[in-house]
């Protein structure tokens, strides 16, 4: 039973994080997942991503359904796994006040600050810089590209710009200006084109700012072809928790089945090379949209948009109801013996991390309610094991608390949150630019943080 050192410390990092309901990379590469349907169903996306190695194509989705503590965030992570190893980035986003779905910018900016490459570690955006030839053709296509997109009006002429400047120029200082600009920062026109006459370019400067509204998408474009042009396959990203839409208003909810659309292909933009899974509650589509459940989103949500100004999205909407009604991959239940599995390589992992031969369990199969889900038995697993190893010769007894979604509508999800109040233009990745020169390091934040606010409490108390 005795591991080395490193890899008692990974199985603690494991026991820690399914402890506490959120399963940490470590916990999903040594659990694995029991999903098949999603799984096959992921790596057919992803072989249409690699091979849309083109201009044209669109993105491409599918969405997964279930109950909350079902393993939705664990299969994500494993989903992660599986993009990495085929040679993709990947990017985790859980839905939340400040990544609202209805944000293109937000979420976007929150994929950049997500984002994992398959073989470096560092801040996306610095990293593709770094990883990708300039003077590659591979490098000549993308600049050709971005060049016909912006005189077809896909992209803003800021875009192939700044991209001459940060390929010919070499200053440290504007590249770093530019690369947070591709990740959702502002950036003064004035600096492009000084740097564009700086290489000989000044004819090419004459173009204006584009509106801030105009840019979400085009950098979600143009990222995604930064991203090939790299080298990597495509951009996976994974977005968890949408059930959040149905506690926002109707006009945000609208706007959130849009983007739903958007990221799901179904969109007149086209984004090559994008594969996006989404999860959500099992519930949700008849208890928001359908005609039948609370908030009634088929019946009402098509004519308050058509009376906003948001008129011109009704039908994206639409297209995004229709998802999450009809196309979703609803997650197996696990079986008896999947369940059995997983308390045995779980008491493993538990045994090793601790240096304690932890008992089998007895009773974990079965159960209704919030007792049949994995999160569930595997929480309480590992708090009985808690007290045995703490308290010998107790007999524990789990108590859980159900917990029911009701997706009732919550102001306060669509108020500015703090990291809004950027109005000097410094967004995130500029703060923590400046932060990181301060200091005179760097570092990455860790990305294996508790995502999951809401899951059922599950105590066990010692019984003598």
């Amino acid at each position: 039973m005795a591991v080395h050192r490193d890899e008692r410390l990974a199985r603690r990092r494991a026991i820690e994080a399914l402890r506490n309901g959120v399963p940490n990379r470590d916990a999903v590469a040594m659990l694995g997942c029991n999903q098949p349907r999603v799984e096959e169903a992921f790596s057919a996306l992803l072989a249409g991503a690699a091979g849309a190695g083109g201009p044209a194509g669109d993105a491409l989705g599918m969405l997964v359904s279930g109950d909350f503590g079902a393993g939705k965030s664990h299969l994500l992570a494993h989903l992660e796994r599986q993009a990495l190893a085929r040679g993709f980035v990947c990017s985790r986003v859980a839905v939340s006040k400040e990544t609202p779905l209805y944000d293109l910018g937000k979420v976007f900016r929150s994929a950049i600050e997500n984002g994992r490459m398959p073989d470096r570690q560092g801040r996306l955006i610095e990293e593709l810089g770094l990883v990708t030839d300039w003077r590659s053709r591979a490098s000549a296509d993308f600049l050709q590209w971005a060049e016909a997109a912006a005189s077809s009006g896909v992209l803003s002429r800021i875009f192939p710009a700044s991209l001459l400047v940060y390929e010919r120029l070499n200053d440290i200082e504007l590249n770093g200006k530019i690369e947070s600009f591709w990740a959702g920062d502002r950036i003064r026109v004035s600096d492009v084109k000084s740097g564009l006459a700086s290489i000989g370019l000044k004819q090419s400067g004459s173009f204006r700012a584009p509106r801030a509204a105009e840019l979400p998408p085009q950098r979600l474009r143009f990222a995604i072809e930064l991203i090939k042009c790299a080298g990597y396959k495509g951009w996976v990203v994974l977005l968890d928790e949408m059930e959040l839409i149905g506690s926002y208003s109707i006009l945000q909810r609208g706007r959130s089945y849009a983007e739903l659309a958007r990221w799901m292909g179904k969109s007149v933009e086209s984004y090559p090379g994008l594969v996006a899974v989404g999860t959500v509650t099992d519930d949700f589509a008849s208890a928001v949209i359908s005609p039948d459940g609370g908030k009634k989103d088929r019946n009402h949500v098509r004519p308050r948009l058509a009376k906003s100004r948001y008129a011109g999205i009704a039908a994206l909407a639409e297209a995004g109801m229709r998802l999450l009604e009809q196309s979703y991959v609803p997650l197996n239940a696990p079986a008896e013996d999947d369940v059995n599995d997983t308390i045995d390589r779980l008491r493993k992992i538990y045994s090793e991390a601790y240096d304690w031969d932890a008992p089998p369990l007895e009773g974990k199969t079965g159960g209704a309610g919030v007792q049949a889900r994995m999160r569930y038995k595997v929480r309480a697993a590992i708090n009985e094991w808690d007290l045995l190893r703490i308290y010998p010769g107790s007999a524990p007894d789990t108590v859980v608390d159900e917990f029911h979604a009701t997706y009732e509508e919550d102001a306060d999800l669509e108020r500015k949150s703090g990291d809004d109040a950027g109005a000097s233009g410094r967004g995130p990745l500029r703060l923590l630019r400046e932060l990181r020169s301060l200091a005179g390091g760097s570092g990455r934040p860790a990305s294996d943080r508790a995502d999951k606010d809401i899951h059922p409490p599950v105590s066990t108390r010692p019984r003598r």
